[in-house]
């Protein structure tokens, strides 16, 4: 949601976080976000803090597969193999490259029980892990939600 509005853009860092690319942490962005709706509620009311925020979020929260529940590839993949008594995925990071404000990473999840081998890109290790786990459990549950 905070870089769909820029935020981005508009954070101010200290010397260390710009270097690590903090404009993009999504930690970061979300507590700026935060920090904004607060400001609306602070400088004004209850009632136009709860106008943006359901402006800003009505269309997400139209578009969530209620066959998901909103859950991530990573969480559906661990239950799923939880609720057959497995092992965990494991996730090995294969690469990383690019400079240290803009690294890609290359995460393999493996789940020796189905013999099964995929590969996740991403910004983040986690985004890389979370890519890697939607292709393992497509695999692993060929009827899935993601499929």
């Amino acid at each position: 949601m905070a870089l769909s509005l820029q935020m981005d853009k508009l954070i101010r860092l200290g010397e260390g976080e710009l270097k690590s690319g903090g404009c993009h942490r999504p930690s970061i962005l979300a507590d700026a976000l935060e920090a904004v709706l607060g400001a609306i509620y602070l400088d004004s009311n209850y009632a136009r803090a709860e106008d943006v925020i359901m402006m800003l979020y009505l269309p997400l929260m139209q578009s969530i597969d209620l066959k998901t529940q909103g859950k991530d590839p990573k969480t559906l993949l661990q239950e799923f193999l939880q609720s057959r008594k497995l092992a965990l995925p494991e996730y090995v990071v294969v690469t990383t490259s690019g400079k240290a404000h803009k690294q890609k990473f290359k995460v393999e999840c493996v789940i020796p029980m189905f013999n099964i081998r995929t590969l996740g890109e991403g910004a983040s290790r986690r985004s890389a892990e979370q890519a890697a786990a939607k292709l393992a459990y497509e695999e692993a549950c060929p009827h899935s939600d993601y499929s």
